[in-house]
């Protein structure tokens, strides 16, 4: 069973790892970097989802639902009563951001993130993207997820939508 689980963790974060520039800035990168991480789960202990804290929230920073902007346009992404930390690190009211474009307003809990066209994880505690995007309407939904990349749910979703001229 050990053997099953340490497979399944290796396959999902070896599937996150975006490759690309590495930046100490945490604005428009998406490169994860898994050395600093708590490799538990390798030995078959998946640690549980934290807890979501009352109060939390994410949110676009610079953005309101039905806006008008240009492509590209620099997103800003924040969160309430939670802290933004890199892939890889399970810690309590703790996690990162993921934009999912033309999708839906959320992830059921649990749920890894999937990593295509559709998802953009930002393993790295960006706070920033240089968003880029066909003209016409958009929806973009902010999903908050544990350091597994599994969602934290609605709770810690936001969803509005974005014409671009």
């Amino acid at each position: 069973m050990k053997l099953f689980f340490s497979a399944i963790c290796f396959v999902v974060l070896a599937s996150c790892n975006n490759s690309g520039d590495d930046k100490d800035t945490k604005k428009d990168t998406m490169v994860m970097d898994h050395s600093n991480m708590d490799h538990s789960a390798t030995t078959g202990e998946v640690p549980p989802i934290p807890a979501i804290p009352e109060g939390a929230k994410v949110l676009f920073a610079n953005l309101k639902d039905n806006a008008t902007i240009s492509s590209p346009f620099t997103l800003e992404m924040g969160v309430e009563a939670m802290h933004i930390d890199s892939a890889g690190l399970v810690r309590p009211a703790s996690g990162h951001h993921h934009l999912i474009i033309d999708g839906p307003d959320s992830l059921a809990t649990g749920t890894i993130v999937p990593k295509d066209s559709v998802n953009i994880h930002f393993g790295n505690a960006q706070t920033e993207y240089e968003l880029k995007l066909t003209p016409g309407k958009h929806k973009l939904t902010l999903q908050l997820a544990d350091g597994l990349h599994r969602s934290y749910g609605g709770k810690l979703a936001a969803s509005l939508t974005v014409n671009v001229k």
